[in-house]
């Protein structure tokens, strides 16, 4: 309602700002990245106000508004190329900055200089970029050494939790040509009720169950390690979009009781070509099952879980089945591409998940489209579900698709909104068309039946297509991923 189309029309802003403005700050957290690009429609201050009331009474929400704003002040990696918003964006940071009390200044500049460092050592790395991996992770625990752990800081992707401690040892650089991302691990406490994930749709709490929660929860912490990845000169916005599109996915599946997994790690872009990412616990890449020695997902399923008729492979099976099902609808509505084994993870319940979203929407890898399957159906995939599309694991895995499907399309609308208020960041996965071209592929044209017998020629077309097996070999000669 804050878009150009709506004319800065009194009533409807009235009524934007209290519908804003009724709900808890969980649920507005969730579409911080939607509320900074509307800052370039606020002529008439509206959404500036909000933020700056908002950040008054949640630290957390500020914090979160101010990285993405940094994220968003430049067109570039480098912040070279100012973006037309930035006036808006310093404006409003420095408001909400001189408006914090000494107290929260304080944390403010604690988190922030914590976080800094921590990023920082990726530039640190850079003039290493060629040297031999042992001199870069020397690098890296020397840099890890010198940061203090201030009181209350935490990772801006889990700001649910408190950083208490870093693993020393844990720095490890990862492969890149020209950048140098790192991986690091920390010791977080965090309530054990945080357990439940923030999710956009289906979280309502007000402010005073939230005080009383932390009152009986107080006895209750639990303290996990959590390894997040650290990047300098890498555009993350696009990746923390498709990961919110899939928690709004994950929230219409469950408020309809569909049965099916997705996993939306997170995903946090603090400045320009800058970002944190949380690594996905317990799961190995598909690409890294290659590399040892293992001759399919079937084989790695029975060597971990028992042969085909153990109850752990059973379990396990089921748990593949419901995440590729989400999964498979979910890469051909937001065209998710460079699928390749190093892009997609298995988890020790069985789960697939994917990762890495720089790729989506209208735009696909070198610009080649070498990905013409809907989404990626491999006949390794084929093989834990049974192996046949006659297989009782491989119709329910159909069943779930055609369930998913139907579900997501009475929301079409709603979807397409998340999208649309990020059409002028400036993203490369957008074209003019690409709310349009998102739209037209729920087919609500179509009647229910019609849209299941899509969706089951969907998978069809996936499954025979041999595009997939063309990009995997593509893959293995460019990066040296197996397949």
């Amino acid at each position: 309602m804050f878009l150009p189309a709506y004319k800065n029309h009194p009533f409807i802003i009235q009524y934007a700002m209290r519908a804003l403005e009724s709900h808890s700050v969980d649920v507005t957290f969730f579409y911080v990245p939607q509320i900074v690009q509307t800052l370039r429609y606020d002529a008439l201050g509206y959404v500036e106000r909000y933020i700056l009331e908002t950040a008054q009474f949640s630290q957390l929400f500020a914090h979160q508004i101010i990285w993405n704003m940094k994220a968003n002040s430049y067109k570039d990696d480098d912040a070279q190329v100012p973006d037309e918003i930035k006036p808006a964006l310093d404006g409003v940071m420095s408001k909400m900055v001189q408006s914090f009390n000494p107290l929260d200044r304080d944390f403010y500049e604690r988190e922030f200089a914590f976080f800094d460092e921590v990023t920082g050592i990726s530039g640190k790395l850079k003039p290493l970029i060629k040297r031999p991996k042992p001199e870069k992770k020397q690098k890296i625990e020397e840099e890890l050494r010198k940061i203090k752990v201030e009181v209350g800081v935490y990772l801006p992707s889990n700001p649910d939790g408190v950083v208490i401690g870093i693993d020393r040892k844990s720095g490890k650089p990862l492969q890149s040509h020209a950048k140098a991302p790192y991986m690091a691990t920390f010791r977080i406490r965090k309530n054990k009720s945080g357990e439940d994930e923030v999710n956009g749709m289906a979280l309502e709490q007000t402010q005073e169950d939230k005080g009383q929660d932390q009152h009986q929860f107080q006895d209750r912490t639990i303290e996990v390690w959590q390894s997040a990845i650290f990047k300098v000169g890498d555009d993350c916005r696009q990746d923390v979009l498709a990961l919110q599109m899939i928690s709004a996915f994950r929230g219409i599946f469950h408020s309809v009781g569909l049965d099916v997994y997705v996993f939306p790690y997170r995903v946090t872009a603090t400045a320009p070509g800058c970002g944190v990412i949380d690594v996905l616990p317990n799961s190995i890449s598909r690409d890294m099952l290659g590399r040892e020695a293992v001759n399919g997902l079937y084989d790695y399923f029975v060597s971990k879980y028992g042969n085909e008729d153990s109850l752990r492979f059973q379990r396990a099976r089921s748990n593949f089945v419901k995440s590729m099902a989400a999964y498979s609808v979910i890469s051909f509505l937001l065209q998710f591409k460079d699928r390749h084994n190093g892009n997609i993870m298995i988890d020790d319940a069985g789960h697939i998940l994917h990762i890495d979203f720089g790729f989506c929407f209208d735009i696909a890898p070198g610009g080649i489209k070498f990905e013409r399957a809907p989404f990626k159906l491999t006949s390794e995939m084929v093989a834990v579900m049974g192996g046949s599309t006659d297989h009782q694991s491989f119709k329910w895995f159909e069943e779930l698709c055609v369930k998913s499907f139907l579900a997501s399309r009475q929301y079409c609308e709603k979807l397409s909104q998340i999208v649309l208020l990020m059409m002028d960041s400036g993203l490369p996965c957008f074209k003019p068309e690409s709310v349009k071209h998102f739209k037209e592929r729920f087919v609500l044209e179509k009647s229910e039946r019609e849209a299941a017998n899509f969706m089951k020629g969907l998978i069809k077309t996936s499954y025979s297509s041999y595009s997939t097996g063309v990009y995997d070999q593509f893959q293995l000669l460019t990066n040296g991923i197996p397949y």
